[in-house]
Formats: C-alpha cells, structure tokens, sequence
C-alpha cells in the first residue's frame, strides 16, 4: 500500500486536474503530494512552495527539464508540469517505496546481497544520469527510493547539465554530509561529486552513519576537506572502491561506469581490485548448455497455445510475454528467486543443473480474489503480472506493484515493460464491435481499437515483447451436436499499438478450429497446433502457411510460453505419451531431444533456458506452480491457490542476456 499521510487543512484537493490522495512529504522547495489521474493512475504531485524568487522557481522548473534527461529506469519519470494558483508543479512516476534513509533508520543496515544490490543499482542509476550529461549534485540516502523493482534515484532540484558555463557554483547546495570537498569550496561540479556522495550513501547503508558523521555543518565540511572517512561496517572490494571515490581529489575517483564494472567482477583471492596492474577477471561462463539446438532464432517470444475456453466470459488461459531487458537494468538484480527445493525424484535422465535461487528464500505475499500466495524475487526470471480466478481478472498496476481487479473485462494483460494494460471489456461497443482498452500507465491516457463484429470475438493471447503489438485471437460461436454453444478459431488479430489499429485475418484452415493462435519463435508470425497428429503450423502476418512440424503432440490447455527463452526449443505434452511426460523438441527441426516424467500435471511454460514451470497437484487442498528440472525433479515454487479455485496465472518472461 502507498505510504502517505493525510492531506492538511488547507492543502487542495484537486492540483492540475489529479485528485489528491495524501501527503507524500515536505522538503525545502515544497510538498509532494499522491494523486490518481481519472483513470486511477497514481502519480507524485511536487508543487513549489509561494515564492517571489526568480532563482527558485527556475530551479524547480529545471528539475523536470533535467529528469526527463535521465532513462526512466534509474529514476521517477516525468510525465507533466502545470502551474496551479502561480505556482509550478510537476507530474512523474509514483516509485511505491521507503527511502534508503528511513529504510536504514526504521529496519537497520543493509548487509551481504542486500547491500551489494544497493551498490550497482545506484551506480547503475548514476551512469544513466552522467550518460545524459546530467550532475546530479545532491545525492544521498534521502533521494534513494527503495522501490520493489529496484533502488530509483530522485529529486533533481539542484542538479545541473554538464558544460562550461555550469560547471562552476559559488554557492554551497547540497546536504553537508555527503558533499564533495569541491562542492564545499564551490569549485567546478562535475560527475566525480556524485561518485564522492554515492560512496558516503553506501557508507551509511552499512552502518547509519555517514563517513564524516552529521553532528553539525561547520565540524562536518572540515571533516570532508581534511580528515580520513569511517567506512563502517564496510570491507572486502566494496569498502575498496568507497574508499576511492572518497578521495578529496576527484580526479582520483573512478567514474561510475568503472564502478560498476568492479562490482560485477569477482574478486581475485588476495588481490586489490583496485590496485594498478591487476589483472581482470575472465569472463564468467555461460551456463552449461541444454539439449541440442538449431540455428539461433532471434530473440525469443510468447510462443504457441493450446485449446482455449471462448465466449465472452470463457477460460482465461495463462499467457506468457517476453520482457525485452536493458543490459544496464540486468545489472539491478542478483541471482536468488526461488522458494524451496524438492527431493530429486527418480529419473533415468541425467541431472540438470538448478536456478542458482533455488535455495534463496522468496517474499510471499497473498493475492486478491482467493487463498493464493505468490513466491518472488526481484532475480526471478518470470514475474507474475495478471491472472484470472473464477472468472474475475486481476492485472499488476506496474511490473512489481499491486494487483487490481477488473470486473467489466473479458481479458486483462499487461504489455511486458509493464506500461500499457490491454483489456477487452465483457460488452461489444454500441456499433456491434469486440474492442480492445489499451490504457497507457504512465499518464492515465487510453484508446480504444476495434477488432471484430458480433457475433465474433478476438481474445487477447499475448503482447510482443517489445509491446508494440497485441496478438489476439479470433474465435466464432457454432452449436454442438448436443446443441450447445462452442466456439471455433477462425483467425487471428494483430494490434498495432503505436497505430491503434487492428489487421484481422481470416485463416481457412479447418485443422486449426480447436486452437489458439501464438507468436513463433521471432515473432514474425504465429502458430498453431493444427490436426489429429498434434502438429505445430506456422503461418506469416498475412496467413499464408510457411512450414509445420507434424506429430509433436499435443499442448496442455494453458501453455503459452512454448519455445524456450533462446527459441531454439518448444515443449509439448509427449505423443501417445503416459500422464506427467513431457517432450522437447528442437525449433528448426521438430526433432525429440528430451523425454522426461515429473509431477507435473500441467506444462505452463519455460522457466529459463533449462527448467519449465506447471501446476501441480499433490492430492492435498492446494494446487502450486512449480518450477520443474528436464530430469523431472520440482525445484521451486512460484504460486500456490485452493484446489477448488479455477485460477489462471500469467508470467512475464524475461529474455536471455546473451
């Protein structure tokens, strides 16, 4: 839940057409307020203080020009600025989250991962700052946002744009304690002062304290120009590397880009990271690799499907999309996901490796609608961003935030960045139109797009991984010889949304009418499980049919992530195969190269590159998502709900980083 005080008298209900939710907090250039735009978007509202100073309110306005500088990952972005009563205010991101400085204060220091994540996430965030030719000047664990996706660097009031003639400030802005000396004496400003106040930060994550104390601003800038800084608890290659952004000489201190590199390189045994002349680190291997592969198929996707439930309020099946992820945002997890290891069970396949998280411990949390408990970690590779339970759609307002329910929607997904959310609401438009609600998050704008007439329906099945487009599938209602409604694939849909149009097209192909349409495996185009033999069909955007795979066998009613990550495999329930077996097929060729049995009584998708994750029912009150070894061993769990639930998950999956 967001974390804010009531509103005071005299505070606005409403600031630039946002409803004020409460008091986020008070600094020395105003309050920020929580807000919702009209379509329950929360936002932070910053609004000046009444001022007569032209150097304030040019500074305040300054402070949005520079953020939107900055990539959006590493801080809270801007979306708007407006001035309300003659005073300015601005619009951006609301990060749901503690700062590092009440973290440190309220729950104690950071230690071991905890502490090392806060390291390179903030490092990271520095270099996407100075790689914008912004300084960021006032760095410190106040202006560190603890967010659930990660650490967000805030408030730019005092920052500067790095050139000649801004460079150089006779005045003294900033916080004391983690100042530069050269921000002391009013010398040249640059990204080096930045590296000075992030290695106090870190300083004081470890310990509460800063390097130079706080006990005063005259005694605390003579410790900062002359004596030597307490690291605190700090030691090992981190307490190295604050040490030497600690150096009253800026030019010795490395750049955050160096920073980071020697956060991620491991520590040779005995050596200073840091020393002159040492030597780098090899590159750390890739992971053993899995069975054998065809020829590289691009970026993976959302893969196939299988049978769905139609209608306009059938069975919501999982779906699965991949996240398309920054190297540099990569670098903001560590490993660790996944909750509890399993007894290997017997197997006559050959052990494969497990998620180096299986042993960490994961964040539970209980979920709206039912008894369901959800296992992550922010280094998991999959994430939980919507799931229908017994007919009622839930969608997570961003990538690690809180879920909603939607009750007027048929469908809920959320684009793979966590952005926009598509919702196909339960009731055709007045024109007689099944549609597509694309709402973009950030500022609480949504369209509409048309798809297909009464009495047809197009189903969302996945976004693309860049989320640029909407897969859908379309479905026509027939009777059955019991007379009853059934519904029948048709064709499928591809919603462009940059145009917010849909192309439909119809696929004449009587084999496919008991399937649902996915991306292949480089999203050029889609397939399908076509026929009596359980084959994958391949078609191009236009329809046209490009290749097939015959005699895969079938794929269990839910699956969506299909192909591996790398897309050079795919997953189905085995041909003529007994309960819990499960076939892997390579991509290129449709040929087995894996058999295995497990517990599993439902394939949903790929975990990572060597594990797939399922439902499993172990004959008890609750049936669990677990993750699932090619040797058929349980390794973790990601999802538990009441067995008397119909629950759907959808995962997001992250894409490989290579």
């Amino acid at each position: 839940m967001a974390d804010f005080t009531p509103l005071l008298p005299g505070d606005p209900q409403q600031l630039g057409g946002f409803e004020l939710l409460g008091r986020l907090g008070e600094g020395g250039q105003g309050v920020v307020f929580l807000a919702k735009t009209p379509m329950d978007v929360r936002v932070a509202v910053k609004w000046l203080r009444p001022s007569d100073d032209g150097d304030t309110v040019e500074r305040f306005l300054r402070e949005a020009e520079v953020a939107r500088r900055v990539a959006a990952f590493c801080t809270a972005a801007v979306l708007s600025t407006g001035t309300e009563h003659g005073r300015p205010y601005i619009v951006s991101e609301y990060v749901e989250g503690r700062s590092l400085d009440r973290r440190v204060r309220e729950d104690g220091p950071l230690s071991g991962g905890d502490l090392e994540r806060l390291a390179i996430g903030t490092a990271t965030a520095l270099a996407a700052i100075h790689e914008a030719g912004v300084v960021h000047r006032d760095f410190k664990p106040g202006n560190v946002i603890m967010g659930a996706s990660g650490p967000r660097v805030i408030d730019f009031g005092i920052a500067r744009t790095l050139g000649p003639a801004t460079m150089t400030s006779s005045t003294q802005i900033g916080t004391p304690a983690y100042m530069a000396p050269e921000q002391i004496m009013g010398h040249a400003v640059g990204p080096a002062a930045d590296l000075f106040s992030w290695a106090g930060t870190m300083v004081f994550a470890s310990c509460g304290r800063a390097p130079f104390g706080s006990d005063g601003t005259h005694a605390v800038m003579s410790r900062v120009l002359n004596e030597e800084p307490e690291l605190g608890s700090l030691d090992g290659q981190l307490a190295d590397l604050v040490r030497r952004c600690l150096s009253k000489d800026p030019a010795q201190r490395p750049a955050a880009m160096e920073v980071i590199t020697h956060l991620l390189r491991a520590p040779q045994p005995g050596a200073n990271p840091l020393a002159e002349g040492t030597r780098q680190a090899e590159p750390v291997p890739a992971p053993p690799a899995g069975p054998p592969a065809g020829p590289p198929a691009g970026p993976p996707v959302t893969p196939p499907t299988g049978p769905s439930g139609r209608g306009r309020r059938g069975l919501l099946l999982a779906a699965g999309a991949v996240v398309a992820a920054a190297a540099v945002t990569a670098a903001l997890t560590l490993p660790g996901m996944l909750g509890e290891d399993a007894a290997p069970r017997a197997s006559a396949a050959p052990a494969t490796t497990a998620p180096a998280s299986a042993a960490a411990t994961p964040t539970t949390s209980k979920l709206p609608g039912d008894d369901i408990t959800l296992y992550e970690s922010p280094s998991d590779p999959i994430t939980l961003t919507a799931y229908e339970v017994d007919d009622d759609d839930y969608a997570r307002r961003s990538l690690d935030g809180e879920f909603e329910k939607f009750p007027g929607n048929v469908d809920s997904k959320v684009s793979p960045d966590g952005r926009y959310l598509a919702g196909r609401p339960e009731d055709y438009t007045s024109d007689g139109y099944d549609s597509i609600l694309i709402t973009d998050r950030r500022d609480g704008s949504s369209f509409r797009v048309k798809t297909v007439r009464k009495p047809l329906d197009a189903g969302i099945r996945t976004w693309s991984k860049d989320g640029s487009k909407i897969l859908l599938n379309v479905n026509e209602p027939v009777e059955d010889s019991d007379g009853e409604e059934t519904w029948l694939t048709t064709g499928f849909a591809i919603i462009d949304v940059a145009g917010a149009k849909a192309d439909v097209v119809r696929v004449p192909d009587k084999d496919i009418r008991d399937s649902d349409f996915g991306w292949d495996a480089d999203e050029r185009g889609v397939v399908i499980v076509y026929g009596d033999d359980e084959g994958l069909r391949f078609f191009d955007p236009s329809g046209k049919r490009t290749r097939q795979l015959p005699g895969v066998g079938p794929l269990a009613s839910g699956t969506m992530d299909v192909f591996s990550p790398s897309g050079r495999m795919f997953t189905t329930e085995c041909p003529k195969g007994a309960d819990g077996e499960t076939c892997l097929w390579d991509s290129a060729t449709g040929k087995q190269v894996r058999r295995f049995s497990s517990d599993c009584d439902k394939i949903l998708g790929w975990y990572d590159e060597s594990h797939l994750y399922c439902w499993e029912h172990d004959n008890t009150s609750r049936d669990e998502v677990r993750v699932v070894a090619f040797d058929g061993r349980l390794v973790g769990r990601l999802l538990d709900s009441p067995a008397k639930s119909d629950v759907q998950p959808y995962f997001t999956i992250d894409p490989p980083t290579s």
